[in-house]
């Protein structure tokens, strides 16, 4: 592609992802995530607390999709945050480290290191430190948080789920007793493979960089339907057939990767949906936006006694 032709590209791109990354109601609490530790770009780090009225001391780390290069804040961010807290669920969404929108068209990361992995992995397992240790702030069961991710937000959330027992905190020299294994995830037209013919292209970029991309061992590592652990927690995972973003079959890996290792899930497949609609009550299909009551009837399966 030329570059004239790269830079319209982002022109335009410029100009329409202000609509995917505007942001809605504000949070309860809005929390530096590294205040005071020393890691690269973690000012950028940002935890939008939402409390219920009444806890019911389960709670979610909420990470938005955007292809590991931007945030859809809106939808998948804090209309999830509003709709989980309203039905008693306190909600932690996580602004995590993303490559930046310039990435798109200009791979300024052949020369700078950038934001990419583990820089993802290691902010979700700093937000599930700190709704652990701030668990009787929020009315919360430290053995009940679990994660929900949308897109490239579900691969980083079922990441954390298949990497549980390893501690990329400690890069950071942080040290913490909080379990870093999640209670159960929910990947939403998730981001799962890294390799030919269904990865999304523009997530691998984003979260391994230009310099990476071609390295086997790296796509390898992080396509998850090849890494589901022996002590995977349970996950409720829904995608669209009519997806145009992230091709349907991602699921269909994942979703075959935990019959194999007896991971106890639910997978719902809608045929009309497509991509993007998060919570909201718009975007979609009256098909798809069922997923939230499907998805609150299987949390009260987790949880009998509290939902």
């Amino acid at each position: 592609m030329s570059v004239k032709k790269s830079f319209c590209w982002f022109v335009l791109f410029l100009a329409i992802i202000p609509f995917y990354c505007s942001a809605a109601t504000q949070p309860a609490d809005t929390i530096a995530l590294w205040k005071g530790v020393k890691v690269p770009h973690g000012k950028e780090v940002v935890l939008y607390a939402f409390r219920p009225e009444a806890p019911n001391g389960i709670s979610v780390v909420v990470c938005p999709g955007g292809s590991y290069h931007w945030h859809d804040q809106e939808d998948e961010g804090m209309k999830v945050g509003e709709w989980l807290s309203a039905n008693g669920i306190t909600a932690f969404v996580l602004i995590y480290r993303a490559a930046g929108k310039v990435e798109v068209a200009m791979p300024v990361r052949l020369v700078f290191r950038g934001k990419r992995h583990p820089d993802m992995i290691t902010d979700a397992q700093r937000a599930l430190q700190y709704a652990g240790e701030h668990a009787a702030e929020y009315g919360i069961d430290r053995d009940k948080i679990g994660m929900m991710g949308f897109s490239a937000g579900g691969h980083l959330v079922m990441s954390a789920a298949c990497f549980n027992e390893t501690d990329f905190l400690q890069l950071s020299g942080i040290e913490t007793d909080v379990n870093l294994r999640p209670a159960f995830v929910v990947p939403v037209y998730p981001v799962v493979t890294m390799e030919p013919p269904y990865v999304h292209r523009r997530s691998r970029r984003g979260l391994l960089g230009n310099n990476r991309v071609a390295d086997a061992t790296m796509r390898d590592s992080l396509s998850l339907e090849k890494h589901i652990p022996d002590n995977c927690p349970p996950v409720f995972l829904i995608n669209c057939v009519d997806d145009p973003i992230v091709q349907y079959q991602n699921s269909e890996l994942l979703d075959s990767a935990l019959m194999q290792k007896n991971v106890p899930h639910r997978y719902i497949q809608y045929e009309t949906g497509g991509h993007g609609f998060g919570a909201s009550d718009e975007k979609g299909s009256p098909e798809c936006r069922q997923w939230r009551a499907e998805f609150l009837d299987w949390l009260g399966s987790l949880y009998p006694s509290t939902l």
